[in-house]
């Protein structure tokens, strides 16, 4: 659901979500030396030194900002677009499942709703996997005691759940229940599922170079000392809250950039893979209330 556009005072204004108590001690340091800086001014100590503006140019720290908060955008859209990737397989596997899998006998429609219940465990187990949780009592509720036994010691809980989908598959397919046509496209999607689990694997196993990020904060961290001697001559009392200004805007846009390079925690700005995986579940527990006899008997007509 798309959320009500909120007034644009009330999301400038917002405190939750944003990154000032992240920055705040930061720009509090830059306004401090600010403020030392205009007091030695006004003792008539020689600190205004314009000519450190030529140290770290503008443009450069610039540039380094944007390929920086670029960086981080790119890994949190590309894993939304494999989450994306796993609700597509995931719907289309289940409705699959359910009206192409024919179910003889009462324990066939058991065997039937346990596997698509396993559907909703790989996802919870995929978002526990990438936060690095413990599979939980979240998993437990979609499958069988001896599964989540099982789980509980494995090291990559949703790789195995994705076993077992397609040893279901496999079986079904043994018995009769399905053709080797719609197993073959039913175990792309199970792929499309692992696919999916790998990508954000990658994302979250391929931190932002060590080297780069230091460099971005040494050059920030010098580029706001060096402003009080800049602009003391001309604001003298008023440095201290043009550095703070100038550093929030600078320490916010970085912070935004290691806000976002992980996606996959419990953070405001993280992906909302609660709800992600809230509305799977609402889909298949819909998807088990229907008939499955009659899409059984328009199947084999």
């Amino acid at each position: 659901m798309i959320s009500e556009k909120r007034p644009w005072f009330q999301v400038a204004l917002q405190f939750r979500g944003s990154i000032i108590s992240f920055i705040f001690p930061r720009v509090m340091v830059c306004a401090g030396f600010g403020f030392f800086i205009s007091l030695l001014y006004f003792l008539g100590v020689p600190v205004s030194l314009p000519i450190l503006s030529s140290i770290v140019p503008s443009i450069v720290l610039g540039l380094l900002l944007v390929f920086r908060t670029n960086t981080a955008y790119d890994r949190f859209w590309e894993g939304r677009r494999c989450w994306g990737t796993l609700i597509i397989a995931v719907r289309n596997l289940a409705r699959q499942i359910w009206v192409s899998i024919s179910d003889k006998k009462p324990e066939d429609l058991a065997e039937k709703k346990l596997a698509l219940r396993l559907l909703v465990a790989f996802a919870i187990a995929m978002k526990l996997h990438l936060r690095q949780e413990p599979i939980n009592s979240e998993v437990e509720l979609f499958v069988l005691p001896d599964q989540y036994e099982k789980l509980k010691r494995m090291n990559n809980p949703p790789l195995e759940i994705a076993f077992w989908i397609g040893d279901y598959l496999s079986i079904q397919h043994e018995q009769n229940n399905l053709d080797v046509y719609r197993l073959t496209a039913m175990n792309q999607l199970v792929n499309n599922m692992v696919e999916a689990l790998s990508g954000c694997e990658r994302i979250l196993r391929t931190p932002m170079p060590l080297a780069y990020a230091i460099h971005l904060k040494q050059l920030l961290l010098l580029y706001c000392l060096a402003l009080p001697f800049q602009m003391v001559k001309d604001l003298t009392w008023g440095t201290a809250p043009v550095v703070a200004l100038v550093s929030f805007a600078l320490f916010g846009i970085e912070e935004i950039g290691i806000e976002i390079e992980n996606p996959f925690g419990h953070d405001p700005n993280d992906l909302p893979l609660d709800n992600i995986c809230a509305t799977m579940q609402r889909n298949i527990e819909d998807l088990i209330t229907l008939s499955p006899s009659v899409h059984n008997r328009v199947e084999n007509k």
